[in-house]
């Protein structure tokens, strides 16, 4: 490593990435900070209950690639990693509706969708993209489903090799030069981490062209701290780090010309929220607010006999959609054989606002179903038995991000639609597919005690505005008041998608980048 560099990368998800190869390929010297560690397609865990290799829990010394934060109006679920959230997430890349492109802070800015277009493009393109070719039994229970309502129902498009099962072969994605890549072997375990070289994560695209270009990354380590020399960062910043694996960590000091913010919401407004109390006190009084969900919800549905029985880890992650109405959709989701480590926190589904009745509606829940939640709990494969409906809709909802005095809070907006648990249609629906493959439903405690929901799409905090006043970045993600710095993860996302974010990231990003020149 040297101590002086063009642009210093915050992270090294979906954005971040994309900001390494594009701007190595502009001619600039980058470096790449990431919090967590390089794995390896050998080093992921073969099920979830290896927490070491799984979660993400430095205090306990546990370095895995799931993070899990639980706040009071929501609890969270992320990546880390080198590659980020492509490590652990479900593979699935779709396009928003246009509504996403003409609601938000970001509405008016730009005819989005338009502008947008051929960077979604390059972003499949570079992921990999492909239709799901083979439906597995949880898809077709939703197939099933759909069929009966008469309903919209495809396969999902994912960023997954198929090819010949278990056959490696060479690149097949960028005229040989990326790494080599190996069939799918269908086993739904793409979000512990992909141990058979199917899942096209950032380590194998943009990430990967990025070092071969001559990006370095420096793993293991967290940014505590930038430092602007000179008015607005105008000759640069220092950027002080230290070691996220050690409990003590001597902080070292780096110079660059520029900064990006990548480490996705629970990384970047942190951090943002920490330097506008110090040495970036000019940031946008916006930092850590309209924070959304995408208004969706999480039921684990795990059967207990009939014909699905031992079948629901057969496929990728997630292999099909269906639409419910102009607003949501829902997604069947499985984690592979043996992975049964959301079993300890589930409890069943009650819909009741009141927090007296809704505890009493659970306790009575659990008696009632003692016998067949009793199976559930002694399953030895927690993972084949268990169907997780996601549910996501394009209507908004918001929170704010905060420092307390404890860390990281969340408030509720007086103005603003509050995230909630219980979304009548996404409650309903998962009793019905419950009923349809002879399951039980099931959520988070935390859901069901508090109230609010669970997600696996945190965004915002540092969304686009027409000036300070109204966001923290500019259209092309400037950082307001700032001299080439940007935000390029999840926390730029200035509207609810209603769908998996990370290609929405991934072409945004693209868009952000290709307005930086090129080092002359």
């Amino acid at each position: 490593m040297g101590n002086n560099y063009d642009y210093i990368i915050i992270g090294s998800g979906f954005g971040g990435s994309v900001s390494a190869l594009r701007l190595t390929e502009k001619g600039y010297k980058v470096l790449v900070i990431e919090q967590g560690k390089e794995f390896k397609t050998t080093d992921f865990p073969k099920t979830n209950w290896n927490l070491k290799k799984w979660l993400w829990l430095p205090s306990l010394k546990l370095f895995g690639i799931q993070k899990i934060s639980f706040f009071r109006h929501v609890s969270i679920i992320s990546g880390t990693g080198v590659g980020g959230g492509s490590l652990v997430y479900a593979n699935t890349l779709p396009k928003p509706k246009t509504p996403f492109f003409n609601h938000g802070t970001w509405n008016g800015l730009d005819n989005w969708e338009s502008k947008l277009a051929p960077f979604y493009d390059e972003s499949w393109r570079m992921l990999g993209a492909t239709g799901n070719p083979v439906l597995a039994p949880s898809d077709n229970s939703l197939k099933e489903i759909a069929d009966e309502m008469g309903t919209p129902f495809e396969p999902t498009k994912v960023a997954v090799y198929f090819g010949n099962k278990g056959e490696t072969v060479d690149d097949p994605y960028f005229d040989g030069k990326g790494p080599d890549r190996t069939g799918c072997e269908l086993c739904g375990a793409c979000m512990t981490g992909c141990r058979y070289n199917a899942k096209n994560t950032l380590d194998k695209n943009y990430l990967y062209f990025a070092r071969q270009l001559g990006a370095e990354v420096l793993s293991e380590h967290k940014v505590v701290d930038v430092i602007p020399n000179g008015e607005g960062g105008k000759n640069g910043y220092e950027v002080v780090y230290k070691s996220s694996t050690s409990y003590f960590s001597k902080k070292k000091k780096l110079q660059a010309k520029g900064i990006i913010f990548s480490g996705g919401v629970l990384g970047t407004i942190p951090l943002l929220l920490n330097l506008k109390k110090t040495s970036l006190p000019n940031l946008s009084e916006k930092v850590g607010t309209m924070v959304r969900t995408n208004n969706e919800s999480l039921t684990l549905n795990t059967v207990y006999g009939g014909k699905y029985d031992g079948k629901m880890a057969q496929g990728i992650a997630i292999g099909s959609m269906m639409t419910m109405d102009e607003n949501s959709h829902v997604e069947t989701v499985r984690y592979g054989k043996g992975s049964g480590f959301w079993n300890l926190l589930m409890v069943p589904v009650v819909n009741e606002p009141n927090f007296f009745l809704r505890f009493f509606k659970i306790i009575y829940q659990m008696l009632i179903l003692a016998p067949k939640r009793l199976k559930i709990i002694l399953t030895k494969d927690f993972g084949s038995n268990t169907s997780v409906l996601l549910f996501m809709q394009h209507l908004e909802s918001t929170i704010q991000l905060k420092k307390g005095l404890f860390g990281l809070k969340t408030t509720l907006n007086k103005n603003e639609q509050k995230p909630t648990a219980f979304i009548p249609e996404a409650l309903n629906f998962a009793k019905a597919y419950a009923k349809k493959i002879k399951a039980i439903p099931q959520v988070i405690a935390t859901e069901s005690i508090t109230g609010f929901p669970s997600t696996a799409h945190i965004l915002g905090g540092a969304c686009m505005g027409e000036d300070d006043t109204k966001g923290v970045i500019d259209k092309n993600n400037k950082v307001f008041n700032y001299e080439n710095m940007y935000v390029f993860d999840g926390s730029m996302i200035s509207a609810n998608p209603g769908v998996n974010p990370s290609l929405s990231i991934t072409a945004i990003s693209e868009y952000g980048i290709s307005k930086i020149k090129a080092k002359i």
